[in-house]
């Protein structure tokens, strides 16, 4: 069966906007529906464990996308800011840190990854780094080289995502986190663009934190995300207490014989109330969709997609990273000097093709579900 025949996507309308937002497939819409539906009716069987076993299912399905031996290390979380000051909220914790020290950010990042840091570089007396976008025909290359050569004896974090959310432009990684291990720095990752179409080897990439939204390329419900903690946070301090965090907390009957300690790792976390009896069937199905489709298989559709217009493109002046620098499933086109991007996106929308203006760039986002046709109605109505 065809991919976009497992989703509700309307007739006409061609959606190349993942990135803004993933469309729920039919199995994680009647995820929900059925959990709505069966809710009621069984509420008079729900047991205490029922309030942790949906999240228990989901860290392990997550950790298996991400390639992380131990699920006991993932939270789950309401967002990427969430994420972030769970981060900032430990930062004082790190070994060897000093006042004058900075937090290395990309430029023209995503805000959840910059105001973070605003209330704790006062705090610690700690500085922000910024490496913006260079210029020229090869700016990943250059972009990855510039932020190696930030990261000195002076950096206390590296935040940094997989892909760029406005270019798609990728970032290496592998070679990133060596660099911050050699000089005692953390390294959070936002793999809110990424993980679920791109691939992410957590073992090789070995981040302290990587972060992510579960609403785009998961594709699953709006307020949810999962966020993978490394050791530096085993016995960290939480945004809340809640009790669901502590030891026993399954025993109901025990509740008020009140705990000091946390569950392991990074259950302490996790989101207050986030049993999530609704949104959880749904994330689990969307993450099911997501080890079936595999990302290798997104990236060579979406590849496909693009080889045949990209010519076309180029002829009307529209600039776009080289092949072997971005990712395939995320593409910002920069389009001529002095052009109106709002305005292009209103009327790309006018003719049903719905996208995204992004800083100086239309971001085109194509998955399983698009066709030739899609990528070609972008290119008419451009």
């Amino acid at each position: 069966m065809p991919i976009r025949a497992l989703f509700n996507l309307p007739d006409g309308v061609h959606f190349i906007n993942c990135a803004t937002r993933g469309p729920f497939s039919k199995s994680v819409a009647q995820a929900g529906i059925s959990a709505i539906e069966g809710f009621t009716p069984a509420i008079h069987q729900i047991k205490p464990d029922d309030f942790f076993e949906g999240a228990w299912v989901v860290r392990q399905l997550f950790s298996e996308l991400v390639h992380n031996p131990d699920f006991e290390r993932v939270a789950i979380i309401p967002s990427v800011s969430y994420g972030m000051a769970v981060v900032a909220q430990n930062l004082h914790r790190k070994p060897n840190l000093q006042a004058g020290q900075h937090i290395l950010l990309t430029g023209e990042e995503f805000p959840s990854d910059v105001y973070a840091w605003e209330r704790v570089v006062k705090e610690l007396s700690l500085g922000i780094k910024t490496v913006t976008m260079p210029e020229g025909d090869t700016i990943t290359e250059t972009w990855n080289t510039q932020i190696l050569e930030a990261i000195t004896s002076q950096t206390a974090l590296v935040v940094v995502p997989h892909v760029h959310w406005q270019s798609g432009i990728k970032f290496d990684l592998e070679t990133i986190s060596q660099r911050a291990k050699a000089v005692g720095a953390l390294l959070v990752i936002d793999g809110t663009q990424s993980v679920g179409a791109l691939d992410f080897d957590l073992q090789k990439i070995q981040p302290d934190a990587l972060i992510c939204a579960a609403y785009k390329w998961l594709m699953g419900p709006y307020s949810m995300g999962l966020a993978y903690f490394g050791s530096f946070f085993d016995e960290g301090i939480p945004l809340e207490e809640s009790w669901m965090g502590r030891q026993e907390s399954n025993l109901f009957y025990k509740l008020t014989e009140y705990q000091s300690s946390y569950r392991p790792k990074a259950y302490r976390y996790n989101v207050g109330e986030h049993s999530h009896f609704i949104q959880m069937p749904m994330l689990a199905a969307a993450l099911r969709e997501k080890l079936a489709w595999q990302p290798a298989r997104i990236q060579a559709h979406c590849a496909d997609l693009w080889r045949t217009i990209v010519p076309q493109l180029t002829k009307k002046g529209i600039v776009l990273a080289p092949e072997s620098s971005r990712a395939h499933h995320l593409i910002g086109l920069r389009l001529p000097e002095g052009t109106d991007i709002l305005k292009v996106q209103q009327q790309l929308a006018e003719s049903k093709v719905i996208v995204a203006a992004r800083g100086q760039s239309i971001r085109v986002s194509p998955h399983l579900y698009n066709t030739p046709a899609d990528m070609n109605a972008l290119v008419a109505a451009l």
